[in-house]
């Protein structure tokens, strides 16, 4: 759906429309995405790698005008991140530097953003904190958020919709719907992982 891989089999549609014939930059002004590959540089500034997102809506030279402004502006807000929009991404915390690489996408301003595993190498605040963020995001301004995630129990508590994807029947809907279609009571063997319906969590069997 990022046009990172080529599909497999089918059709992908967006906005009524097949995904290979979007043009490069009337595509990334639709989705945006955010990959668990490091920086090519990790020398810009917050302010300079939020500020990239911008570069589908400016022209070749890169010109920055009052509405890209208003934007960068808000994205860093809305991350947290005006604080931090002078320091270097070297020196960022591995949360710090997600929130910024989310900003990025928010600045890109794009009606859909999709994440590639955005909790990975965080401690369980942080992971908390990030999928929090990302729902208020959704909430805010109506954007469709998708991720990646092996965060099975704090995804059913925050998402509104999950796609279990299994090697057979893969199922989707929303978290209390799944649970009470035992969705994922044999995600894992019974002999080393249980799932409680009623807590919605996953136990380890000692």
């Amino acid at each position: 759906m990022a046009k990172v891989q080529p599909k497999l089999s089918g059709s992908i549609i967006l906005k009524g429309k097949a995904l290979e014939n979007f043009e490069n930059k009337d595509f990334a002004k639709t989705l945006s995405v955010v990959l668990t590959e490091p920086l090519a540089s990790k020398n810009l500034s917050v302010k300079e790698l939020v500020a990239l997102g911008r570069q589908p809506h400016t022209n070749w030279l890169g010109t920055m005008n009052k509405r890209d402004l208003s934007v960068l502006h808000s994205s860093l807000k809305q991350l947290k991140l005006e604080e931090l929009q002078n320091k270097k991404c070297f020196e960022l915390s591995d949360g710090q530097l997600q929130r910024a690489l989310i900003a990025r996408a928010l600045c890109q301003d794009t009606e859909i953003i999709i994440l590639d595993e955005p909790t990975t190498h965080l401690d369980l605040y942080h992971k908390v904190e990030i999928i929090k963020l990302l729902k208020n995001i959704a909430g805010n301004t109506g954007k469709t958020i998708l991720f990646t995630s092996h965060e099975i129990d704090l995804a059913i508590q925050l998402c509104h919709k999950i796609l279990i994807i299994k090697e057979t029947d893969s199922v989707f809907g929303d978290p209390c719907t799944l649970i009470e279609e035992k969705s994922f009571d044999d995600l894992f063997p019974k002999d080393s992982i249980t799932f409680n319906a009623k807590t919605g969590s996953f136990r380890i069997v000692k």
